[in-house]
């Protein structure tokens, strides 16, 4: 049985809230022994925080795909624990662990989810533990996939969820890889874009992105801001539509970044780059003549409110900020408030809202 699988640090009720199956493994932390340690969050690094103060000779790496979560993490864990290292970066390091903890999120992304399990295998070395958690206490499918990967799988139900334990015995027998290379058109020309798990539209082009190609405009000489890149598809067609034009693409995933790059050197662009960043304060003032974005729907617009005032700042007096949505109410009251010359143009499901800089 788990000893002290209720106990509590004296800091964990002033933090913020800790989701379920991060919890679990927070509680498995008295019985587990490591000094290299790698870690995921569905948080702000709360087991990582827990593990490196309980363990003062151990180096926790704890690892985020997106900038913002990375930057809450470092955060809540200030100065007090030095020997916590969080990182944003698109692969776990190259370094070896004795220990990867993973906790799953059960409505989150299957293949990621699945990439996540395997690269935490092969970051292990031999001999190496693994804990992975889900609050669902009749998982099944989680077992699954630890099993693929270890020949022997411990599974633990309790009450506010299912932790597994297993401990790696030898290097996978076959590797896969799960980014994607695709391609589509724009107007007479195919470009080439690459996808990766935990990128937004993952192996192909979304509606939303198609209904911004449909509507934007982008003359010869004109510098492009692509808001929330995702995999780049947009800007890396902005790019190829007239001539002279240069392409910043901002998100705070690296590994949208990442994509966008390698679609840029597919395509053999010099003329696109792209930055990390969750806020939009990387992107130069007043430079911009359009910018284009296709805003996430949850967080209750915070997010869609960043990528306006982004847009707004970026843009040069009279440039153009091009959103598509499935919510255009709310676009078009924001954007009268912060633009002029408001228009909302129908594309199938969606709308794409265009607006000038005053």
């Amino acid at each position: 049985m788990m000893k002290n699988r209720r106990r509590k640090s004296s800091d964990v009720s002033s933090a913020p809230r800790i989701p379920a199956a991060e919890r679990l493994l927070v509680e498995l932390v008295p019985e587990l022994t490591a000094t290299r340690v790698l870690c995921t969050s569905l948080s702000r690094g709360q087991f990582a925080k827990e593990f490196a103060a309980a363990h003062a000779e151990a180096h926790v790496h704890c690892h985020f795909f997106d900038v913002y979560l990375a930057d809450e993490a470092r955060s809540l864990l200030g100065k007090k624990h030095a020997n916590v290292e969080v990182a944003c970066a698109a692969d776990f390091p190259a370094d070896e662990f004795d220990l990867v903890a993973i906790p799953v999120h059960t409505s989150g992304d299957a293949e990621l989810t699945r990439e996540l399990l395997q690269a935490g295998h092969i970051a292990l070395g031999l001999g190496g533990r693994i804990v992975a958690s889900t609050k669902n206490r009749d998982d099944q499918w989680l077992h699954a996939e630890l099993r693929k990967l270890f020949p022997k799988v411990t599974r633990r139900q309790l009450k506010a969820g299912t932790v597994y334990l297993a401990t790696k015995t030898a290097a996978l027998k076959k590797v896969k890889h799960f980014d994607c290379e695709f391609a589509f058109r724009d107007g007479g020309r195919l470009i080439k874009a690459v996808s990766r798990p935990g990128v937004f539209s993952h192996r192909s082009l979304d509606a939303g992105a198609r209904a911004l190609l449909s509507t934007m405009d982008v003359r010869a000489g004109n510098r492009v801001l692509d808001v929330g890149c995702g995999s780049g598809a947009v800007g890396l067609a902005a790019a190829l539509r007239a001539e002279n034009v240069t392409v910043v693409a901002a998100d705070s995933h690296a590994r949208a970044v990442e994509c966008t790059l390698h679609g840029a050197a597919l395509n053999g662009l010099s003329n696109v780059t792209a930055v990390l960043d969750a806020t939009g304060n990387s992107v130069e003032s007043a430079s911009f003549h359009l910018a284009v974005g296709n805003p996430p729907y949850y967080s209750d617009f915070r997010i869609a409110e960043i990528f306006l005032l982004t847009a707004h700042r970026a843009l040069k007096r009279g440039g153009r900020a091009v959103m598509v949505t499935q919510h255009a109410g709310w676009f078009q009251q924001r954007m009268n408030e912060l633009f002029t010359e408001v228009r909302c143009i129908p594309y199938k499901a969606y709308t794409v809202v265009t607006a000038t800089k005053k």
